[in-house]
């Protein structure tokens, strides 16, 4: 998408269809880049709204149905520029929306919604004294990975589901790739991934400011600084019970002896961890506080 301006109106949102689940852009303004967040071309409710740089390019917050208190707040000094583009990125997957800095893995502010909407529209203003000029990319985030990966060919899937729908990229360190699968919330984002233990592939959670994965295995909670990160550009959540598994739920490995293991997660003590379901046990086994629980009642991820 060409360069384009924003006057010195942060009521005057210019609206473009949103990509699936992300958005990368630049802006040059020194102060109040707006960022909204809606289902239909305009202004409305549900509505969420990123302002960056306000207060006088001093903090950045996220505010939902231009309602306070606001939602999440960072300070974020200098954050603008009235000079060069700066380049940031937007992420959101089931209510869990987060926005960072290109090139950094961690985001500065993240909300999860507890009545997500569909966000199928992004608008871009900016205000208080300032005019701002834009560049949207409509490429997925390349910022949240911090080395060079190689994505598997085209049907390439160990593991995973039919060919075309998701893929398993290997990353370290906590390096998310690009389309990774935002799938809970625990003090922070977290994302589906999968590592290898014990001579099992188990599902758990990339905690991207720890740098590694936690799966869950005997009874106690591993950490691990290699596995792959689940990618795919859709994906539900679907509400189950002890050994009633869809068919299409999407495999995510296997236990020591062969059997498949699918990606769950559970509501745990205000966070949403994501771990393993393993049918013959009629389980989903998440990964917290050290230790390996279960649950009889959760949530599969499906594609």
């Amino acid at each position: 998408m060409p360069v384009f301006e924003t006057p010195d109106d942060h009521e005057a949102y210019q609206f473009f269809p949103a990509p699936a689940g992300y958005l990368n852009f630049e802006v040059r303004t020194p102060n109040d880049a707006h960022i909204a967040l809606t289902t239909g071309p305009s202004q409305g409710v549900p509505m969420l709204e990123i302002f960056l740089g306000g207060w006088g390019n001093s903090k950045s917050i996220i505010r939902k149905n231009k309602q306070k208190p606001d939602v999440a707040e960072a300070s974020t000094p200098s954050i603008l520029s009235p000079g060069q583009f700066r380049p940031f990125w937007i992420r959101w997957f089931n209510g869990v929306v987060t926005v960072g800095r290109e090139g950094d893995a961690n985001p500065f502010l993240s909300y999860q919604d507890p009545q997500p909407f569909a966000i199928n529209y992004v608008g871009f203003a900016t205000g208080w004294g300032a005019v701002g000029s834009w560049k949207v990319n409509d490429a997925p985030p390349s910022a949240p990975y911090a080395q060079a990966w190689q994505a598997p060919p085209p049907g390439a899937f160990p593991g995973g589901g039919p060919a075309g729908q998701g893929c398993w990229v290997p990353a370290r360190n906590g390096e998310i790739p690009p389309q990774a699968v935002q799938g809970g919330f625990d003090g922070e984002p977290v994302y589906v991934a999968r590592a290898r233990f014990e001579g099992a592939l188990i599902p758990g959670k990339l905690v991207p400011s720890r740098g590694a994965v936690y799966v869950p295995w005997g009874g106690t909670e591993h950490e691990l600084r290699e596995y792959e990160v689940l990618c795919a550009s859709s994906g539900q959540w679907v509400p189950c019970s002890g050994s009633n598994i869809p068919p299409n739920a999407f495999p995510g490995g296997e236990t020591e002896n062969g059997e498949p293991l699918f990606i769950g997660r559970v509501s745990h003590m205000g966070s949403t961890p994501i771990g393993k379901v393993q049918q013959s046990h009629g389980v989903c086994y998440v990964p917290c506080g050290g230790k390996e629980q279960a649950y009889d009642h959760y949530e599969v991820f499906t594609l």
